[in-house]
């Protein structure tokens, strides 16, 4: 009961500055318009002062990503308490009182009903350094696709882990979600991972050092093994999604002696990413399009700049654009760099010509397109003790691109050790191995090398809904 208290007595503190904020908007309105023509080129400036990431939420089904992917935007400000009066009530008529954070983040019915992300969901929230757009992948087995959409435009990968008796090993265990999500954030250029230890307020954890501990030091190996740096580009804290502790601010010693590290928001304001280069020719790998007052298209800026009348190439079709407005979020804006998520208004360009997959790009430079590739790829895990020849048929996933492909010849082994070419000739490979092959793909796809644009170079590939293998471009 005491929660529900607590809540309520929320409610009563916060209706006050509501009404006031009414009042004054009233007044407000007529200056607005002359407001808005100065203020939009500070609240352009102000948008470049602080930089853009993209954060994934990425765990086994129910460790509590959307849930803690709500709190974050609850704490944030972003949520009012009455939508989570409305989530918390609906909720409890399906008799799932813990996933009414989780609401915030899953708004389609499908989701609710059964407490599962499906789609991307997107929301934003901003600290003091800088905005952030939450991408909370799903975690379900059948949904892995659409985690590979959200991870491939991610800069930051939150990993949650429940810490609950027997959740965490069934999320870790071969087959578990846990694993395969870790080795696709890597591979789709989630360099930073947080691993967030959740449910830590749970019953049988009891926010126990040991139970931390222990989760800790099986998760490290396989980080390692996975590719990431652990003591450079990995941290750990504890939090708990659903109470909203450790999250904005710090935990409370008397709840949690042995934690004295940084809470959620600090650890994410603290991470270092390389950003793309704005002045390197301009890259958008399209998501998304449809028609509103004529063609607008979607996606995450890789490379570049783009600026309102720019004139612009759709690859591989060679349509010749140009940019009519740009929006972030919700705001027009003049300009836009790398790592922002755009929705870019075109003429010129009919939105069924345009598939998601295609690139914008500059026209003095424009992105490659091929049909062939050469790629270092890294063999994860064949189905059934397949062996990987050429003639082994995948489907390709690079940046928005789903295409189906095959190996046409395998080039050499690399031995994994020395990253040196074995000289034997190589025909086949099993798990584990590292290999330079040829690939072909059906239809012309545009992609770059990965020493040129890393973001559009990188890939995996994937047969009957498991990840096989993932790789870089090394030569088109």
């Amino acid at each position: 009961m005491d929660l529900e208290e607590d809540i309520r007595s929320l409610q009563l503190d916060s209706a006050d500055p509501k009404q006031e904020v009414q009042a004054q908007s009233v007044e407000a309105e007529p200056k607005a318009k002359v407001k808005e023509i100065l203020s939009v080129q500070d609240e352009e400036d102000e948008q470049m002062k602080k930089r853009h990431l993209n954060v994934v939420f990425i765990g086994h089904v129910d460790a509590g990503k959307s849930t803690t992917g709500g709190q974050i935007l609850f704490l944030s400000g972003q949520v009012d308490d009455r939508t989570i009066q409305k989530y918390e009530k609906e909720a409890k008529d399906k008799s799932r009182e813990s996933w009414y954070m989780a609401y915030i983040m899953d708004t389609n019915e499908e989701e609710r009903v059964k407490g599962k992300t499906v789609e991307v969901g997107r929301a934003h929230f901003e600290t003091d350094t800088t905005r952030f757009t939450i991408l909370d992948a799903p975690g379900h087995k059948s949904y892995v696709p659409n985690m590979i959409s959200g991870a491939s435009q991610a800069d930051i990968g939150v990993l949650v882990i429940s810490a609950r008796k027997g959740e965490f090993e069934t999320g870790y265990e071969r087959g578990g979600q846990t694993r395969e999500h870790v080795q696709l954030a890597k591979t789709l250029g989630v360099t930073k991972l947080l691993v967030v230890v959740n449910k830590m307020d749970d019953p049988t954890v009891n926010w126990s050092k040991e139970r931390y501990d222990e989760i800790e030091s099986k998760m490290i190996p396989f980080l390692k093994q996975s590719g990431y740096n652990v003591k450079k580009d990995v941290s750990f804290l504890p939090i708990s999604g659903l109470m909203g502790l450790n999250i904005k601010t710090r935990l409370d010693k008397s709840l949690c002696s042995w934690w004295d590290g940084p809470c959620l928001f600090e650890s994410l304001d603290s991470i270092e990413v390389p950003m793309g280069d704005p002045k390197s020719p301009f890259r958008m790998p399209i998501i998304d399009k449809f028609k509103d007052m004529g063609t607008v298209v979607m996606g995450k800026v890789e490379s570049g700049t783009i600026r309102d009348g720019d004139s612009l190439l759709i690859m591989p079709n060679k349509d010749h654009v140009k940019v009519v407005a740009i929006y972030i979020d919700e705001n027009r804006v003049t300009l836009a760099g790398p790592g922002e998520n755009l929705r870019v208004r075109l003429s010129g360009v009919e939105e069924e010509d345009i598939l998601s997959g295609f690139v914008l790009s500059s026209a003095a430079n424009p992105i490659s397109t091929v049909t062939e590739f050469v790629a270092q790829l890294q063999i994860l895990e064949l189905l059934d003790n397949a062996i990987f020849t050429a003639g082994y048929k995948a489907v390709l996933h690079v940046h928005s691109v789903v295409e189906e492909c095959e190996i046409v010849e395998l080039l050499q082994q690399i031995d994994p050790k020395t990253r040196k070419p074995i000289k034997k000739k190589v025909l086949f490979v099993k798990n584990g191995a590292i290999v330079l092959c040829r690939v072909q793909v059906n239809n012309v796809i545009c992609v770059e090398k990965f020493s040129d644009f890393p973001q559009l170079g990188r890939f995996t590939l994937r047969t009957e809904g498991k990840t096989v293998a993932v790789g870089k471009i090394t030569a088109l």
